[in-house]
């Protein structure tokens, strides 16, 4: 073999030799990398699976927090309803109240005024007895005036008066209602104190009409007071 082709064969053989080892060297390094892929692609899944569980679990949450506001706007609605409800089941209580108030089906307390009519302690000699005692006009003149100064309730000697209420002389006594009452008759009333106890001693009004017609007068105002419920008429 000449020089120059054991040069040539030299020149291949180095060549295919050369291409081997590189051939060798990548595909080692290509099986070393195996692993580390394959890890960073299992790492990867990991990872988007996370991210679309957490993905899911924020769209559940946004999903159940419309669903809170939604049940709380209701709530409010039925709290809101169940108020004016209450609001107006008081009111009509208390109207029913006054109704009964006024009716006298209830008792009534509260600031007011007392008048207390007396027989005059005093009877001159060969005088009429019959005039120095209390009569049934004069406790209605009372009563007249209380009412029309504003009184809310009235009572003769406890006993509660309504619009048809009668009062009537019997012998000493008086009957209110049916139920008979002795001297001396307290005459309550509930409502302004100050105003009804000016009205009935203006000038020439109720108490100095009833001074002069020889009848003991003694008026209260009373900062508390209860008069009760109207008891039925017992007969005339």
């Amino acid at each position: 073999m000449s020089q120059k082709n054991r040069r040539v064969v030299l020149a291949l053989i180095m060549l295919v030799t050369g291409f081997i080892v590189t051939f060798s060297y990548q595909y080692a390094s290509a099986k070393r990398n195996i692993p580390q892929a394959k890890e960073g692609l299992s790492q990867w899944k990991k990872e988007n699976k996370l991210r679309t569980q957490l993905l899911e679990q924020q769209r559940m949450n946004h999903h159940l927090w419309q669903e809170i506001q939604q049940k709380r706007e209701k709530v409010n609605e039925i709290e809101n309803k169940l108020a004016n409800r209450k609001q107006i089941t008081y009111n009509l209580v208390e109207e029913l109240k006054k109704f009964r108030s006024v009716l006298g089906k209830e008792s009534v307390e509260g600031p007011g005024i007392v008048v207390t009519l007396s027989d005059s302690e005093y009877i001159p000699d060969g005088a009429n007895p019959n005039n120095y005692i209390v009569h049934e006009q004069h406790v209605r003149s009372v009563v007249y005036e209380l009412l029309v100064t504003g009184a809310e309730a009235v009572a003769i000697n406890g006993q509660r008066i309504s619009n048809f209420s009668y009062i009537k002389c019997v012998g000493p006594v008086i009957k209110v209602d049916g139920h008979k009452y002795p001297a001396p008759f307290v005459i309550s009333a509930i409502g302004a104190p100050e105003k009804m106890y000016k009205s009935l001693l203006l000038p020439g009004n109720t108490v100095d009409r009833l001074v002069n017609q020889n009848i003991d007068v003694k008026v209260e105002k009373k900062q508390h007071l209860v008069i009760p419920p109207y008891y039925a008429q017992k007969g005339r």
